[in-house]
């Protein structure tokens, strides 16, 4: 048997590749060195703009061509710092290298010690991991999941008042509309989308071991955790003044429980839209030359739902990961960290994925309304809640005498096919007022809904 050609190892990289594509210009490692670049260029500009160490502010041509660096950051450099840490056998050494030799060629000399200046490879780091998860977030994963908000909205919208029969452990129960059932969802994922958006993405600058001691050392009157606050910030980062050698990463932590969370709930999204089509309330619209089953032409699988369902399960798994194995560091720091983080991207694919999925399989459904109206009308019983409850009322009224008639519709309802003639007769013989008695009558599991329409379109 012949070895293959090099295959990427992961689906990711393979099969779904044009649909996680997006977050590799950020979680993959050239975007992780592309940031790192950024951030050592930014900290060369930000000392030089201070003058500090007798410099003085680069011109701007000058910095602009060397923000050129990370801004055209592309193959060359990529195969640049790979021949550079073959070598080294350090990435962010391999950085600061490339920034050294893009001074040089700019002839920039004179200020090159500054770079990678006073710094731990965990200055980098933290800075480069927070930009790149950040700009991914906000980029690609949020801008996803709220389409896949907004397409529930707009089915919630769309069905609000298509009245279905709801299932409370599997049974037959008190009826709700799809379009409600569906609003639920785009609630819930909206509320904890706006936690997303507010998270803070922390970083740290304050060298080997969290005291600034060699930049004290440097220049003693210099204001360095003032500084650093100053440059973290400029990148858009919020700024952890207290740490060890590394930023504790419990902004991290806090993030990808919300992404769990968020995908805990788009889970119990796919596995209640899998049973809609299973009970037939939902049809799938064909999709040209798509085959189904590979022997059974009339077949038309839910397969976005369930691809989306075991995409959330990977993605959940590694997200829990790497919040448990993040939230600790031996003393100072171990270097477990380095290679959790190199698995972001691979978390963040597999939930893009799944949101990818969801949103199209939310296109390819339509709802089969005559089959609710159906299914309504062979559970007539549900209105047993209804009689029994205006009853009650009608007794602390005192328009009736009943005793128990919670008891009295379980007699009637339980285990049992009641349809709508038989609750007529049964409803014209209670002791109840005409116009609650009325009521009733004119009810029907299709009216029976309660606010469900209006719950649909809230804000």
């Amino acid at each position: 048997m012949t070895s293959l050609p090099p295959q990427p190892l992961s689906p990711l990289d393979g099969r779904y590749r044009a649909a996680v594509a997006p977050l590799a210009d950020y979680l993959s490692e050239a975007g992780l060195n592309r940031a790192r670049v950024e951030v050592e260029v930014e900290w060369l500009i930000a000392l030089t703009d201070r003058s500090l160490f007798g410099t003085a502010p680069l011109a701007e041509a000058d910095k602009a061509r060397l923000r050129a660096a990370y801004v055209d950051f592309g193959q060359a450099e990529i195969d640049w710092l790979a021949e550079r840490e073959a070598v080294t056998r350090h990435d962010v050494k391999a950085v600061e290298y490339l920034v050294r030799d893009r001074l040089s060629t700019l002839g920039l000399d004179a200020v090159a010690e500054l770079t990678h200046f006073a710094c731990t490879s965990e200055d980098i780091n933290s800075l480069a991991y927070a930009l790149t998860v950040k700009r991914a977030v906000e980029r690609v994963w949020l801008p996803k999941l709220v389409a896949v908000t907004g397409a529930l909205r707009a089915i919630a919208e769309q069905h609000a008042d298509a009245a279905m029969l709801s299932r409370t452990h599997g049974q037959p129960a008190t009826p709700t509309t799809m379009g409600k059932e569906i609003a639920v969802f785009a609630w819930r994922l909206e509320r904890v989308a706006a936690q997303l958006a507010a998270s803070e993405y922390l970083g740290k600058f304050s060298g080997a071991t969290g005291t600034w001691s060699a930049h004290v050392v440097a220049a003693p009157d210099a204001d360095w955790p003032q500084i650093s606050r100053e440059f973290v910030e400029s990148l858009g980062l919020a700024f952890n003044p207290l740490t060890t050698q590394i930023e504790s990463h419990d902004w991290q932590v806090e993030l990808y429980d919300r992404v769990r969370h968020a995908g805990g709930i788009l889970h119990n999204l796919a596995t209640d839209v899998w049973t809609y089509i299973s009970l037939g309330y939902f049809a799938q619209i064909p999709v040209a030359g798509a085959t189904g089953s590979s022997t059974m032409p009339h077949k038309i699988n839910p397969i976005r739902f369930e691809n989306a369902e075991a995409n959330l399960e990977l993605s959940g798994a590694l997200f829990a990961s790497l919040s448990a194995t993040l939230v600790t560091s031996r003393l100072q720091r171990d270097l477990t960290d380095s290679t959790t983080q190199r698995n972001i991207g691979v978390a963040f694919g597999h939930s893009l994925l799944a949101l990818d999925n969801l949103h199209r399989g939310l296109g390819e459904i339509s709802l089969a309304e005559d089959v609710l109206l159906a299914d309504l009308d062979a559970n007539w019983e549900v209105l047993g809640e209804a009689i029994q409850t205006v009853v009650r009322a009608e007794v602390v009224a005192g328009r009736s005498s009943i005793s128990d008639p919670y008891a009295l519709l379980k007699e009637l309802t339980r285990g049992r096919r009641v349809g709508a003639a038989e609750l007529a007769e049964f409803i014209g013989g209670l002791e109840i007022g005409d116009a609650a008695k009325q009521r009733l009558l004119a009810l029907t599991p299709a009216t029976y809904t309660g606010l469900a329409s209006t719950l649909a379109v809230r804000d």
